[in-house]
């Protein structure tokens, strides 16, 4: 059983007692981990799905035989994710926990992508690719050591149109930061005359253009105010008792940004002027044409209430148009990508939905019901001032019809794309068959107990294959579900002596609830591990994809895969450089056409995971075909680009605007 966070804010929110209070009651560790004997081994609950995925395998078109494999010793990667204090020992039903992101471009030039992970405490940290999945930490050589930032979102782009990914830097009450590379990996802090040096709760943000300029605008997701003036250790500021319901408080909201590219590295506050004024309780968001009309909407998720559709009327304005295209909205959204989930050449949109999963009460292992929409009648009423007629309670896959309202219908569910505490989704085709396949980043950590990350392998676009376990993406390196989490001094005139914590794990139910003992009245409180944001990128160069994780309060995953070892691997990359359009091409639409005539839809938007946008090529899997009949490429300025074939696999294509 887990610890509801209104329960647990309201019972203790200021010390470790806001999880370990009640503790028999929590779902933590060992107790509903079912431990097994032998140490390292995966609890059985984890165990068993591996026999049920194989079965669903065995029937499934989609091509599953290959693995990943954790090898974050061999890459050297050494950055750990660190968390302020109300994430973990004064836990707090607040916004912290939703943790940062991960983000790869090729910043240096030398054609490998590199990759940046963003921390709460201590730095956020540059890993420079040295080839062969190897990599160096080059932060303080870059110019990218700033301690204690409290991280959260990270997006790289070409503000400036000179070739190089330039950095943007998302910060709770910190100053959000942008800085500009010179092309060798070497950036310069550039927040103040570019005029983006916002100080709020800011979460993710995204590089677009959303008046076919040329140059790329800047969107900035602001969650509301839920932290204090207090400074808690590491100078982050202390959160608010009660935060998990400030949505409900007109003066706790805080708009998001909208910022427009003036050209010069400086940018423009333009969100009341377009009207794009958004007062949700956001995390992250996404730009789609959802008209069709050739300039980039913005939809914007809400992690508690409905989300919103902005359309861009030609660059001049937004209006709020949800209700035409999305009467119904998920609740508690976190990620959201766009894609071509069912090879029609059309792009849906996929919303996953974690704060809905938080009132659920399902023992470990309970897979048929975490794959279903959450109850919302176990949710407290005063989270839904205007009532949850709009809403939906789990994750959404909106596919288009034009046969449906707005154009877009609802099928997350048909599609078996319903998942349990997700935070985001990174999309890219996996198997390399032409279709892409989905992650999701999910847990909770601590004090709740492990969910694991989710893999779906997709089947020709009418369903999705949950293939995380047969893939070796889940049980983890070991089979371990949680960590150290925290340390209290309980002996005599220990600094924790006393205190509700360690009276708590002094009781027989304590192990129950992660504590272990130590010498000298020290006790060990471990928690779940889990992942908040992944990349999707081939790190290695061997032509397949594999996933780096963001994980919370802990050492990333490094999760190569093997598919280009076991031969018959026929892949295309595509990078876009604009001229008349902005240089990333972002806003672009890719389609690449299979000697069958298929034709395979990518949005060059970046968007590579939660509070994550990357610069990276675009890459096609051509199923059995060696070469690709040819390119289409329609860019932001309007022009439609065609490239003709064949177009031969296993290479990557610089493709120029003409």
């Amino acid at each position: 059983m887990t610890s509801h966070p209104h329960r647990a804010a309201r019972r203790a929110p200021r010390a470790l007692a806001a999880a370990l209070l009640g503790a028999a009651a929590l779902c933590l560790v060992s107790a509903c981990d079912r431990a097994p004997a032998t140490a390292g081994d995966a609890p059985a609950w984890l165990a068993d799905r591996v026999v049920a995925e194989r079965t669903l395998a065995a029937a499934s078109p989609a091509r599953s035989a290959f693995a990943f494999t954790d090898r974050l010793a061999e890459s050297g990667i050494a950055f750990v994710h660190r968390i302020v204090d109300d994430a973990g020992l004064n836990y707090k039903a607040v916004h912290y926990d939703h943790g940062g992101g991960i983000a790869a471009a090729d910043v240096d030039g030398d054609g490998r992508p590199d990759l940046f992970f963003v921390s709460q405490l201590g730095r956020s940290e540059l890993w420079r690719n040295l080839g062969g999945g190897r990599f160096e930490d080059i932060t303080a050589a870059s110019g990218l050591d700033v301690a204690d930032p409290v991280g959260v979102g990270v997006a790289f782009a070409d503000i400036d149109n000179d070739g190089d990914p330039d950095l943007f830097l998302t910060t709770v009450r910190k100053r959000n930061r942008l800085y500009e590379n010179d092309g060798t990996g070497r950036f310069r802090d550039i927040t103040a005359q570019a005029g983006v040096a916002y100080t709020g709760h800011s979460s993710g943000a995204f590089f677009f253009d959303y008046d076919n300029d040329g140059r790329l605008d800047l969107f900035v997701a602001n969650v509301g105010a839920y932290s204090t003036d207090t400074l808690g250790r590491g100078n982050y500021h202390v959160g608010m008792d009660g935060a998990f319901f400030a949505h409900v408080l007109p003066e706790r909201a805080e708009a998001s940004i909208l910022y427009r590219n003036l050209g010069g590295n400086r940018f423009r506050d333009v969100s009341r002027e377009t009207g794009l004024v958004d007062l949700s309780w956001s995390g992250d968001g996404t730009p789609i044409d959802a008209n069709g009309d050739g300039f980039l909407d913005v939809y914007l998720l809400n992690m508690q209430g409905q989300g919103h559709l902005w359309i861009n009327d030609r660059g001049r304005r937004f209006r709020d148009s949800t209700l035409a295209y999305f009467p119904r909205t998920p609740f508690g959204a976190m990620g959201v990508k766009v894609f071509d989930a069912d090879g029609d050449a059309q792009l849906d949109l996929y919303l996953t939905d974690m704060h809905s999963d938080m009132f659920d009460d399902f023992a470990p292992g309970s897979w048929d019901a975490e794959s279903r929409k959450s109850n919302s009648t176990r949710m407290p009423q005063q989270l839904f001032p205007e009532g949850k007629t709009r809403l939906l309670f789990g994750n959404a896959l909106y596919q288009r019809q034009r046969s449906a309202p707005g154009g877009f219908h609802e099928v997350s569910d048909r599609l078996g794309l319903e998942t349990y505490w997700p935070w985001g989704p990174s999309v890219d085709d996996l198997n390399a068959d032409g279709w892409d396949d989905v992650f999701v980043a999910a847990g909770m950590n601590f004090p709740f107990r492990y969910a694991p990350n989710n893999l779906f392998l997709n089947e020709g676009g009418q369903r999705f294959l949950p293939a995380a376990f047969i893939l070796g993406v889940e049980p983890r390196a070991g089979g371990r579900t949680d960590q150290v989490w925290f340390t209290l001094a309980c002996g005599a005139g220990g600094k924790d002596a006393g205190t509700a914590p360690c009276e708590t794990c002094a009781r027989p139910e304590g192990a129950a609830s992660g504590c272990r003992a130590e010498a000298d009245g020290r006790y060990t409180v471990r928690g779940s591990l889990g992942s908040r944001s992944a990349v999707i990128l081939d790190l290695d160069g061997d032509g397949d994809l594999d996933i780096v994780t963001l994980e919370f309060n802990a050492a990333p995953q490094v999760l190569v895969s093997d598919l280009a070892e076991r031969g018959d691997l026929h892949w295309l990359g595509v990078r876009l450089r604009g001229s008349r359009s902005n240089r990333n091409g972002l806003g672009a639409q890719v389609t690449l056409v299979l000697p069958d005539g298929r034709r395979v839809l990518k949005a060059a938007d970046g968007r590579s995971g939660y509070l994550s946008q990357s610069d990276l090529p675009l890459y096609f899997g051509l199923g059995a075909a060696a070469e690709a009949t040819g390119l289409e490429v329609t860019w932001p300025s309007g022009q439609r680009q065609v490239v003709a074939g064949p177009l031969r696999a296993g290479q990557v294509l610089d493709v120029v605007e003409p």
